[in-house]
């Protein structure tokens, strides 16, 4: 019967301490909520994204991870990024197929620029030995 009465007051003696604590606290200050991190340094938006802009990239954690509001902001930015440089050099690649094709099948290559055609009906090149400004071929 001892026994009883020696951890029924201990039960109580331990539920007051700990109802004093919760409670009652010591009269300090209740800590405040943690504002959630943010992404302090987002990609510049004003400017393509560099090397050293991805490298810099530190995304803020969560509780299961990274947020993934940010995670899919950086995701769709760099996505973006990629896309219109695939579309440039596209574009400066064909601009650069169509310049070599008319290099190609363009001027004969190997005629110099005074030559005249074949046939020699073509206009008169100074100092060629041509008529040229009045005078007459001997």
């Amino acid at each position: 019967m001892r026994v009883f009465w020696f951890l029924l007051l201990t039960m109580a003696v331990v539920v007051a301490a700990v109802t004093l604590a919760v409670v009652g606290g010591g009269g300090g200050a209740v800590l405040q909520d943690a504002e959630p991190e943010r992404l302090t340094d987002p990609l510049p938006a004003g400017r393509p994204v560099g090397r050293a802009d991805i490298e810099a990239l530190r995304l803020p954690l969560a509780v299961r991870g990274y947020r993934m509001t940010d995670v899919d902001d950086a995701l769709g930015r760099l996505g973006a990024e990629l896309a219109e440089r695939d579309a440039r050099i596209a574009e400066l690649e064909s601009a650069l197929a169509g310049a070599q094709a008319t290099a190609v099948t363009g001027p004969d290559l190997f005629k110099r620029s005074g030559d005249r055609p074949e046939g020699g009906t073509g206009p008169a090149e100074p100092g060629d030995g041509g008529a040229a400004d009045g005078e007459e071929r001997r």
